[in-house]
């Protein structure tokens, strides 16, 4: 069984494969709670991605099942012992400047363009084709393989979540969801809001009034647009110039307008992944700066002054008082990814922290919690998960060690990250691939993209992997 060409495998099922994964970008899987359905509680988009790959499956002679419309899963083999591998369909939004349509999956130099393509969707056909071969060659297996497939991943983990309290939890597995060569180290990751608590003050004479401003949708993606609405009582045409001037040496893109009476001043930053926030450009914490050298409102001037203090030009955390770092995994990272602020109800700054693996969030909190208390800010919508370490003598880690090297050649160094994948779910479980080396991230940014090749050679040793883990007792 050891002679396998696994690339010849592979390379027969090609078109088929490059098909499949187009047919699967196209849809468009968002999350939309507020157009959910009895079956689709995430929306209808989430939902038909997770239909695909399930009427894919029973097509192919796997066994399918639906688990509450939140996830599902695919299986093959016999034996006591489950190997899982844990994939999602769910995507961010896409954003703006694609130069093709970002669900069109239109392929161009050798690369598949569309939201989705390396982060999940490319990857969880890699997989899917992985065990297809697995199965079609009819080798012999020890271990049930399970592919696991989720439709909140890019959220709150809801289908996890939801699948793990009402199926089994497979004994070992991996999730192609993040870089080559294995990931064994996940940083924890903590959503939150800072709340400014507002306070009465008297009636004033500002001489600029902030009625709204926001910036983001989502806690692990760097703004890559922000807005603010004012009311100019004096000078209107010297904070125009002084906006435009501002922009200008920040080399953003910038717009205003006057609309009866207000002037709304507009932002284009640059997107990224909340784990690495300078890999981007905060829109909303550049609109935030400048707003805050404004003579604005009280409040206003409180929340904007606040935002500047502690955030801007610092995602490390400094400023706040909990930078930390570790050999294992790294720095502490904070990435402002949801800023908001209207006259009526205050501001409010939705956060996403990655922490190192030997780092505590309890002592994380204490110290925030004691810092925003004397800022006139608290702490609300706090959610965490813990960071994720195996070891690198675990029988997983060896194994795919072993199937990287013979099938790429490199050496399969292990690697820590600020991202969080569907492994930490799972006690031995490690993220693996789809990003080789050297290879650009351009997960969660415009003109998302994964070469062909990569795709191909991902598949490879998806399946050399499951076969090697699941014919082993």
């Amino acid at each position: 069984m050891a002679n396998i060409n696994w690339m010849n495998e592979v390379e027969k099922r090609k078109e088929e494969l490059i098909k499949d994964t187009q047919k699967l970008l196209h849809i468009r899987s968002l999350l939309d709670e507020e157009n959910s359905l009895s079956d689709a509680p995430l929306g209808k988009g989430v939902k038909e991605a997770l239909d695909f790959m399930l009427n894919l499956g029973e097509k192919d002679g796997f066994i399918s099942k639906n688990v509450g419309n939140l996830a599902g899963h695919l299986e093959f083999g016999q034996g006591k012992e489950l190997l899982g591998i844990l994939c999602h369909v769910d995507v961010v939004p896409e954003g703006d400047g694609w130069t093709s349509g970002p669900f069109d999956a239109e392929i161009r130099d050798g690369k598949i363009f569309a939201r989705g393509a390396l982060d999940d969707k490319g990857p969880t056909m890699a997989a899917y084709y992985a065990m297809k071969i697995v199965k079609e060659l009819g080798l012999p297996l020890k271990k049930r393989v399970r592919m696991i497939v989720g439709t909140d991943e890019e959220s709150n983990w809801r289908c996890v979540d939801h699948y793990f309290e009402n199926e089994e939890m497979p004994t070992l597995g991996f999730a192609p969801d993040a870089d080559f060569p294995i990931i064994n180290a996940e940083k924890g990751i903590s959503d939150f809001d800072l709340v400014q608590n507002k306070q009465n003050v008297p009636a004033e004479e500002a001489r600029i009034e902030v009625l709204q401003f926001a910036s983001g949708r989502r806690y692990n993606m760097v703004p890559d647009f922000a807005t603010a609405s004012l009311i100019v009582h004096q000078e209107q045409n010297e904070v125009i110039q002084r906006f435009e001037d501002f922009m200008k040496q920040a080399g953003l893109e910038k717009q205003c307008h006057v609309d009866n009476g207000v002037l709304v001043l507009e932002v284009k930053g640059v997107s990224a992944h909340g784990m690495e926030p300078n890999n981007g450009k905060n829109a909303g914490l550049y609109l935030g700066e400048f707003l805050s050298q404004l003579n604005t409102d009280t409040n206003a001037a409180h929340y904007f002054k606040f935002l500047s203090k502690y955030f801007v030009n610092d995602s490390r955390g400094v400023n706040l008082g909990v930078a930390y770092s570790d050999e294992v995994s790294g720095d502490l990272t904070i990435n402002a990814g949801k800023i908001s602020y209207s006259k009526e109800n205050g501001g409010r700054i939705g956060l996403n922290l990655r922490y190192p693996v030997t780092s505590k969030m309890e002592d994380t909190k204490a110290v925030l919690e004691n810092l925003i208390v004397n800022e006139n800010f608290h702490i609300d919508n706090f959610s965490d998960s813990k960071p994720h370490y195996v070891d690198e003598n675990d029988f997983l880690i060896q194994t795919l060690k072993k199937v990287y090297e013979e099938q790429t050649g490199d050496k399969a160094e292990l690697i820590a990250i600020g991202g969080g994948t569907y492994a930490r779910s799972l006690k031995s479980g490690v993220a693996f691939g789809p990003l080789f080396p050297g290879r650009p991230d351009i997960a969660h940014q415009k003109d998302e993209y994964i070469y062909i090749e990569d795709l191909l050679r991902a598949t490879a040793i998806y399946a050399e992997a499951i076969f090697e883990l699941a014919s082993n007792e």
